[in-house]
Parts: C-alpha cells; sequence; structure tokens
C-alpha cells in the first residue's frame, strides 16, 4: 500500500463490510471476514513504526481510515481503532524493553496478530478513573502468573496479544504484562449482550495463574499524557456511523414521493432544514476532530500534553455530535427507519455506544472548566 492511497483499498472494503453488518449486528460474532480482508490489504500494520515493518501512518490518516470503515460497520472499526491505537503508542513511546518490542511488533506485521489493553474491571471500573486493578501478578522464575477478571474486553477470544494491567504481589505496584493467546488458564465469559456495538464482542476474560511476560511498571499519568492523541479512533468510528446514517437520510429524501405528495420529501421545507442541520452538524463535528488531530500531531511532547482538554472536548463533542445526526436521519426517513431491512436502527443503537467510550463527557467539561479557571490571572 502506497503513502497516499489508503482510502482507494478502504472504500472497496468499507462496503463490503457494509454488506455484513446486519449479520454481525444479528448474531453478535466477531467479524472475522472483514478482519481478513483488513490483514490481507496490510492494514494491521499502519499506525506500527517503518522499521518493524509499519507504514507509521499519521493521527489525521488513522482518524480517515477509521471514519470511512465505520461507515461501513462501527465494530469492525473500533476493534480495529484500539489495535491500531495501541501500535501507535508502541511506536510513539517505545515502552518496553526493545527485544518485546520488535517480537510484539513483527508479529504483527508478519503473523498479522491482534493485540488490545484489558485494564478495565467489573469492581474498579475503567482506569482513566483511576481505580487500581484488583488482577494479581505473582512471580514465578521467569514469567508471572496473572489472576483475575477483565471487563469490556474488546475484540476478546480474536485477540492474540492482550496487555494486561496487574498488581504486583511483592510491592504493591501496577505492571503492564504480556499474555499470548494461547496461554493456558484463559477463560470467556459471554457477558456482551448489549444494545449495539455487537460486533466487538466485547466479553470478559478470566486469567487463573496464567503465564505473563513482564513488560514496565505503570505510571498513568505518563501514559495517557503521551498517547491520548490515538484515542480519536473512538469519536472518528462514529462519525463514519453519522456520516452513513447521513447519506441513507439524503438519498431516502431524494427519492422518496409518498402518495400524498407530487415530488420527493426533499422539496418539503421541514426536510430540507433538518438535512440543512444535519449537514451543518457532521460540517462542524468533522472540522473540529480533525483539527485537533493535525495540532496534536504537528506538537512537541510538551504541546501534546497541553491538549488534553482539546482532545476530550474533541471526543464528547463529535459524538454527541454523531447521535444527533443519526437521530435527525430517523426523523427525515420516519417510520420506515425503525424497521430491521434498513440500517439506520443499527446505526441508532451503534452510535449510542460513543457515548461511553473514554473519556466520558463529565471528565471532558471539567477539564475544560479547569482550562477555563487557569487562564484567570
Amino acid at each position: 500500500m502506497n503513502q497516499g492511497d489508503f482510502l482507494d483499498v478502504a472504500k472497496p472494503l468499507s462496503k463490503r463490510f457494509a454488506e455484513r453488518a446486519a449479520e454481525v449486528d444479528r448474531t453478535a460474532r466477531f467479524p472475522e471476514e472483514n478482519f481478513a480482508e483488513l490483514k490481507k490489504a496490510g492494514f494491521l500494520g499502519f499506525t506500527l513504526a517503518k522499521e518493524f515493518g509499519g507504514q507509521a501512518r499519521s493521527l489525521p490518516e488513522l482518524i480517515e481510515l477509521l471514519e470511512c470503515i465505520g461507515e461501513g460497520d462501527a465494530s469492525t472499526a473500533l476493534s480495529l481503532g484500539w489495535h491500531l491505537g495501541i501500535s501507535m503508542e508502541l511506536r510513539i513511546t517505545r515502552p518496553w524493553p526493545d527485544q518485546i518490542l520488535a517480537e510484539v511488533c513483527q508479529e504483527i506485521v508478519r503473523e498479522h496478530k491482534l493485540i488490545n489493553r484489558l485494564g478495565t474491571e467489573p469492581s474498579t471500573g475503567s482506569p482513566t478513573r483511576g481505580g487500581k486493578p484488583k488482577t494479581i501478578a505473582q512471580k514465578s522464575g521467569d514469567y508471572w502468573l496473572i489472576t483475575g477478571h477483565k471487563s469490556y474486553c474488546s475484540m476478546s477470544y480474536a485477540l492474540d496479544l492482550m496487555l494486561v494491567t496487574a498488581v504486583m504481589e511483592e510491592t504493591g505496584e501496577v505492571g503492564e504484562f504480556l499474555v499470548r493467546k494461547e496461554s493456558p488458564g484463559i477463560r470467556v465469559k459471554e457477558t456482551w449482550d448489549v444494545l449495539g456495538m455487537r460486533g466487538t464482542v466485547s466479553h470478559d476474560l478470566l486469567f487463573e495463574k496464567t503465564p505473563a511476560i513482564f513488560l514496565r511498571k505503570m505510571d498513568y499519568k505518563k501514559r495517557q499524557a503521551a498517547s491520548r492523541g490515538w484515542l480519536l479512533h473512538i469519536p472518528a468510528t462514529y462519525l463514519g456511523v453519522a456520516k452513513a446514517a447521513r447519506h441513507y437520510a439524503v438519498k431516502f429524501a431524494a427519492s422518496y414521493t409518498p402518495s400524498s405528495l407530487r415530488e420527493p420529501i426533499k422539496n418539503l421545507p421541514h426536510i430540507e432544514r433538518m438535512i440543512g442541520e444535519m449537514e451543518l452538524k457532521y460540517f462542524t463535528a468533522r472540522r473540529v476532530l480533525f483539527s485537533v488531530a493535525e495540532q496534536w500531531e504537528q506538537g512537541s511532547e510538551e504541546e501534546r500534553i497541553q491538549l488534553a482538554p482539546e482532545l476530550a472536548a474533541a471526543k464528547s463533542l463529535v459524538t454527541n455530535t454523531a447521535s444527533q445526526i443519526v437521530d435527525l436521519a430517523m426523523r427525515i426517513v420516519g417510520g420506515h427507519s425503525l424497521y430491521r431491512n434498513t440500517p439506520l436502527e443499527r446505526y441508532y443503537r451503534d452510535v449510542r455506544g460513543g457515548l461511553h467510550n473514554p473519556p466520558m463527557d463529565d471528565m471532558a467539561i471539567r477539564m475544560m472548566a479547569n482550562r477555563a479557571f487557569s487562564t484567570i490571572q
């Protein structure tokens, strides 16, 4: 894949993903066919360092890709986003010993392995809230044995490489550990019976004395400050859903002529107004998202840290706006939008997931308030 043509490859893939999306949603299964095509096209190395065979793509390119894939299937886009986000973090921060980092990156590129971080637990919630994991790591020779319960594990049984946070029993410090899919003591607890985003198969994963490799001690503040940018893959995915809903509604309005009218409903003033509102919301959200992504991409490490409120605000604004766009699309289409033989009801369910991905709205608003107070002298 050449430097400038990734969308030429991604767009036809997204169209095929859209054809499978209803079945993925209905069966709540991982979209294996979609990922087989993504792997074949070389997208698993999209954000990895070039020295390991990756493409080292930028943050704006990452969100452009995921908006495109999200337009076809949101579950596929969000799952790919977690994988590519972790890969970008590894490229930028290089947080592990060189040998382990090289091995993992090469496995992703050469063997098409999927990676994600498992940090959330049923009793502690998201690590973004500061909860300390209850998962325990015990030293055993050259390895560690992990015992614990992780929730919201996107891609769950499809993951090859799991980055598990656990408390080291001897010191009480939090560490990050590498667990491979083939390791013993891993069990999937099928909990992901949810409203939307069903294809992410974000089931719980249980570990019982599972062998793991120690990677590093965790410094949450440092890790988040250095890597927050790639979390824009979340709003990018939901903006893709909104774009698909917008396209469906506009096409419907331009072609649907009820028996009570002599022309398509697009000419009705209230329909024209809602389409205009949709377009304005999409335009605004996309400009904000890409502007913040570009600013982060061009910034120094210190400038990136200072962008934390803008990154959180972009996520909050885009995901909420995406929900509003889908709602408007359904109002334009009317009762037809409620039927399962149209994609709008699935878009409506899927887009709600963005409101519950980190950072949450209250955190974003608090960060913006603190920034405002910081300007007072």
